[in-house]
């Protein structure tokens, strides 16, 4: 392995190994970025077409080369893609469009949960007190 240290422009060349491997997962996940990530395949039935929305998003990560005691790790990165449906565009059989949205609802296996973190902070709250007031 090569020091970075003992070169001359040796920040040039880590951020040169960090741009290569931005460069590559722009690449990869760039390919995705697309309208056909957005807006699905429209499905038509009985005259009424319905062609669904989502929302993307992308992220990336890169740090260049680290060294550890004498140990030198090379640079590294990573990427990642998620997609949430949102709602749907409805064409109706006389042209008109409509946007539905998709309402999220709350899952019920969470309120028991709530509640019971709602409880043990309170008890925590209340022990806090009380032992303030004791001192």
């Amino acid at each position: 392995m090569v020091s970075f240290e003992s070169l001359p422009h040796g920040e040039s060349v880590a951020a040169g190994a960090a741009d290569r491997i931005v460069e590559r997962l722009a690449e990869r996940l760039g390919g995705l970025a697309t309208v056909a990530a957005v807006f699905g395949a429209p499905v038509e039935r009985d005259g009424v077409t319905v062609i669904p929305v989502a929302r993307v998003r992308w992220g990336l990560g890169v740090r260049g080369p680290v060294r550890r005691g004498t140990t030198e790790e090379d640079a590294r990165g990573g990427g990642g893609v998620l997609a949430s449906p949102v709602g749907y565009i409805e064409i109706l059989r006389d042209g008109r469009a409509e946007f539905r949205p998709i309402k999220a609802s709350f899952p019920a296996w969470a309120i028991p949960l709530m509640v019971l973190a709602g409880g043990a902070n309170a008890w925590l709250l209340l022990r806090g007190l009380r032992a303030l007031l004791r001192s």
